[in-house]
C-alpha cells in the first residue's frame, strides 16, 4: 500500500487540537479542518481523507486507552508533555494498535516527522524512543491486556461502564463497548414515494457499491464501509432514499401512520422520521413538524423538497410551549415524540459524546422528557396514539419516564406492536420496544406506543 501523505496526519492533528483543547465537536472540527485544507489549495487524496477521518474519530473514541498505553511506555509523566506532542503520540499509537494497513516502521517515522513539523524537534528523540519501545513490545494484545481498568481498556467514562454493568451484566460489557468502538454502519431508508428497494439496490450495484437489504426492515438498506460522500451516491439527488439508521426506521413503523391522518412530529429536526411519516401517509393528510430552532427546521424543509413531500408544515416552537389551540387540540390521530436525550445508544456515531455526557445529565433530560409527554396528551383525539422514543439506553430516560407518565395519566396504556410490525421482534414483556446494539447490530433505541383507554 502507498503510505498516505504526512499532510493527512497534520490535518488530523489540527482537528484533534480543536477537540481536545477547545472542546469542539468532533464532526465540526473535522469538517472545519477539511474545509480549511480545500481553501489552502491543499490536495488530499480520497485515501488521505479516509485516514484523517479514521484518526480523528478513532483517537477521540480511544483517547483513554491511548493515554493508558502512552503512560506505560513514556519515561516522562504524560501530564507534563506539551499538548501537541500528546496528540501526536496518540495519533501514532492509534495507528500501531488499531490500524493494520500501514507499516509499523512508517508509523514511527511519520510520528517523529510530525513532531518536527510542529516545532517539537527537541522532543523528536523522545518521540522516537516512545514509539520504538511500543514497537518492540511486539504483541499488541499483551500490551492491552495489561490495562486492568475496564474504563481505560475500552475507553469509556467509569460511570458508563458501571451503568452498563448494572443494566446488562458484567458478561455483556465487552460486547457493548466493542460495538460502540466500531465505525458506524451507513443505513438507508428507501423513499417509496419515488422508488422501491429493488430499484435502489440495482442502482447501487450498477455503481459497484456494496449494499444489502436489512432483514426485517421492508425499506432498509445497509451500505458497506468506505462509500464516501453520501450526497454523491446513486439516486440521492433524485430523492430515492434517505440516510436513517435501522433502529430509527422502526419508530415510524411503531407509530403506524395511516393515509389522510393528522400527525404531529414534536421534535422533528432534521426530518428523518418526519419524511418517513409522510412516506407512510403517501403524501396525504398533514404532518406538523415542530422544532424550537429555525435553522434545524430548514433541514426538515430541505429534506421534504428533495424527497418530494408536500404534506409537511414546519412550526418553530418549543413543543413544551406549543399551544394546539382550536385547530389541533384534540384533533391529531398520532403524535411522535422523538425526545431530546443523552444519545447513549449512538455513541459510535458521535465519537466525543462519551466524554461530554455526565452521570447527572440523563436525569435532567428525563424531566424535560416528562414535560413533553404531559404536553402531548392534549393534542390527540380520543383513542389517539403517542409514540415516545429515545436513542439512549439509560433507564431514567426510558422505562422510568414511561412508568411515571402512566402513574400520572391512568387513562393511558402501553400498546405492543402487532405481530407483523417490524418492531415486534424487539418488544419486551411490558410492551415497549428496546433495541440493544450489541445484540441486534443496530443503534440503541427505546420506543413505546401509548394510547388512551
Amino acid at each position: 500500500m502507498t503510505n498516505p501523505s504526512p499532510n493527512a496526519r497534520q490535518t488530523a492533528l489540527e482537528a484533534l487540537r480543536l477537540i481536545q483543547r477547545r472542546n469542539a465537536y468532533a464532526d465540526v472540527a473535522l469538517d472545519c479542518t477539511l474545509s480549511r485544507s480545500r481553501q489552502d489549495n491543499a490536495t488530499l487524496l480520497e485515501s488521505d481523507r479516509r485516514l484523517i477521518t479514521e484518526l480523528v474519530y478513532g483517537c477521540t473514541r480511544r483517547q483513554k486507552t491511548l493515554l493508558a498505553i502512552l503512560q506505560k511506555f513514556s519515561q516522562k509523566p504524560i501530564a507534563k508533555l506539551p499538548s501537541d506532542l500528546l496528540i501526536i503520540l496518540q495519533i501514532g499509537i492509534y495507528q500501531l494498535f488499531f490500524l493494520d494497513r500501514i507499516k509499523p516502521s512508517a508509523i514511527v517515522h511519520t510520528t517523529v516527522e510530525l513532531a518536527k513539523q510542529n516545532s517539537l524537534t527537541g522532543l523528536a528523540g523522545f518521540t522516537n524512543g516512545v514509539m520504538r519501545s511500543i514497537l518492540r513490545a511486539k504483541d499488541k494484545e499483551d500490551v492491552l491486556a495489561q490495562i486492568s481498568d475496564p474504563a481505560s481498556f475500552y475507553s469509556f467514562p467509569e460511570w458508563l461502564i458501571e451503568l452498563w454493568q448494572k443494566e446488562f451484566g458484567q458478561a455483556a460489557i465487552a460486547n457493548i463497548c466493542n460495538w460502540f468502538n466500531q465505525t458506524p454502519h451507513l443505513d438507508l431508508r428507501v423513499n417509496l414515494f419515488h422508488a422501491n428497494r429493488e430499484q435502489v439496490l440495482e442502482a447501487f450495484a450498477a455503481a459497484a457499491i456494496d449494499a444489502q437489504p436489512i432483514a426485517n426492515l421492508p425499506d432498509g438498506i445497509r451500505v458497506g464501509h468506505g462509500a464516501g460522500d453520501v450526497s454523491q451516491l446513486p439516486k440521492f439527488k433524485e430523492g430515492w432514499w434517505s440516510v436513517q439508521d435501522a433502529s430509527a426506521q422502526l419508530v415510524t413503523y411503531l407509530l403506524d401512520p395511516q393515509p389522510n391522518e393528522i400527525i404531529i412530529d414534536a421534535c422533528a429536526a432534521p426530518g428523518g422520521k418526519t419524511t418517513h411519516i409522510s412516506d407512510r401517509l403517501k403524501n396525504t393528510g398533514k404532518v406538523y413538524a415542530l422544532d424550537r430552532l429555525s435553522n434545524r427546521l430548514k433541514k426538515v424543509e430541505q429534506n421534504c423538497i428533495r424527497l418530494g413531500f408536500t404534506n409537511v408544515q414546519t412550526i418553530e416552537v418549543d413543543c413544551r410551549e406549543f399551544d394546539a389551540d382550536k385547530v389541533l387540540k384534540g384533533k391529531c390521530d398520532r403524535v411522535l415524540l422523538d425526545v431530546p436525550c443523552s444519545g447513549l445508544g449512538t455513541l459510535h456515531r458521535h465519537a466525543d459524546a462519551r466524554w461530554r455526557q455526565t452521570p447527572e445529565e440523563p436525569y435532567k433530560l428525563a424531566k424535560t422528557q416528562g414535560e413533553i409527554l404531559d404536553q402531548a396528551v392534549q393534542w390527540v383525539k380520543p383513542n389517539g396514539v403517542i409514540v415516545y422514543s429515545t436513542c439512549t439506553l439509560h433507564p431514567a430516560e426510558n422505562e422510568l419516564v414511561i412508568n411515571q407518565f402512566l402513574e400520572k395519566h391512568p387513562h393511558w396504556q402501553i400498546v405492543p406492536p402487532s405481530a407483523d410490525n417490524p418492531a415486534a421482534k424487539f418488544t419486551s414483556d411490558r410492551g415497549w420496544v428496546k433495541v440493544l446494539p450489541h445484540e441486534h447490530d443496530m443503534d440503541g433505541f427505546f420506543m413505546v406506543k401509548l394510547q388512551q383507554l
